[in-house]
């Protein structure tokens, strides 16, 4: 069994009693740096990210999976952390997107729904000389390459 499928089967393990929290992504690198992101309907608190960074740390040592040195950082997606998981769109409907579609075009918009094969933007289109029309487009989950939630400090 790889490393990455044991742990996600201990954070999931962790975490099944928690039905707010999910597991958005687990990397081992190269370098012994093991990554655990896990996200949550209300955000994740430092005592979550605590507890399964101890569960699972606890484990691994107890079973001897890696055998070199390592560095087991537990964590929520940051900022600048794309959109992955379904669940996290639909944590961020009412959000601003930026999105990287496959054909190179960029979007922006407000995220207004999330359904099971694409989105609903609101994006604002600003032509020369006219007022802003505002347009609802739909977008299917296999025209994205990435999505990021913008941030406003208005």
């Amino acid at each position: 069994m790889s490393i990455e499928k044991r742990v996600i089967e201990l954070v999931e393990e962790k975490i099944a009693d928690r039905p707010d929290l999910f597991l958005v992504d687990v990397q081992m690198r190269s370098s012994g740096q093991l990554s655990i992101l896990i996200d949550g309907d209300n955000g994740v608190a430092i005592t979550d990210c605590v507890a399964v960074s101890r569960h699972v740390g606890f484990h691994l040592e107890e079973e001897n999976t890696i055998e070199q040195a390592y560095n087991l950082e537990v964590s929520s997606p940051g900022l600048d952390t794309p959109l992955k998981l379904f669940r996290q769109y639909q944590k961020n409907i009412n959000r601003s997107l930026s999105i990287k579609l496959k054909n190179g075009d960029k979007k922006e918009g407000k995220l207004i729904a999330a359904e099971g094969d694409g989105i609903t933007l609101e994006e604002s289109i600003k032509e020369k000389g006219k007022k802003a029309t505002v347009m609802q487009n739909v977008i299917p989950f296999t025209d994205i390459s990435e999505t990021k939630v913008l941030v406003s400090f208005k």
